[in-house]
């Protein structure tokens, strides 16, 4: 199967998130006549399975999302949408800081910074639902956290501050970064809830 998945490539880990994807792709058997390609405008998307939302700074991503003509592209794709750090935060209906034009795609609230700054980013082993093998070594970097989730919107894993995985449909928003750490399980899962 051919399968073309987008990395959102206007500020953050993109190059991580590329490499991530084609980890996926190949354990799934699907790394041949398949790619991970950068998007940095609306025709980019074009053929693609899904898109990746890279962590990085969420008001700086909003801000170029808008900038680049992206803002509607996305949230009418029809693809799935993969989410992590401050993709979480941009997925949210809510998020208490007015400098992000969140897509409001997932009905849930998001706390941007929740953990604290950057000397506060840690590494836990945490246990999500959905994924065999044991427990997900999750890596945190000026995370965020939801501290409310709405209809549809399923709870894969949570810490003492809030819940830090969630998914719904062809979306899975995940607080921390699972792009670093070299097990892809939850980009696998995500590919197999597209059918991929």
């Amino acid at each position: 199967m051919d399968v073309k998945i987008g990395v959102l490539a206007l500020q953050g880990d993109v190059s991580e998130h590329i490499d991530a994807f084609a980890a996926a792709l190949a354990a799934c058997g699907c790394e041949k006549g398949s790619s991970v390609v950068e998007i940095r405008s609306p025709g980019d998307l074009d053929g693609c399975a899904a898109l990746a939302l890279p962590g990085g700074e969420s008001t700086t991503i909003s801000r170029l999302i808008d900038k680049n003509g992206l803002y509607e592209p996305i949230r009418t794709f029809k693809g799935g949408i993969f989410a992590t750090c401050a993709g979480m935060v941009l997925m949210a209906t809510h998020v208490a800081d007015p400098r992000v034009h969140s897509l409001g795609l997932m009905d849930m609230t998001v706390d941007r910074n929740a953990f604290g700054r950057q000397k506060e980013s840690f590494e836990a082993d945490i246990p999500v639902t959905g994924i065999d093998g044991g427990p997900f070594h999750a890596i945190f970097i000026r995370a965020p956290v939801v501290t409310a989730a709405g209809t549809g919107v399923r709870v894969l894993a949570k810490l003492d501050q809030g819940v830090v995985a969630t998914e719904r449909g062809r979306y899975m928003a995940l607080a921390f970064h699972p792009e670093l750490g070299g097990d892809f399980r939850l980009h696998e899962r995500f590919l197999k809830n597209l059918g991929i």
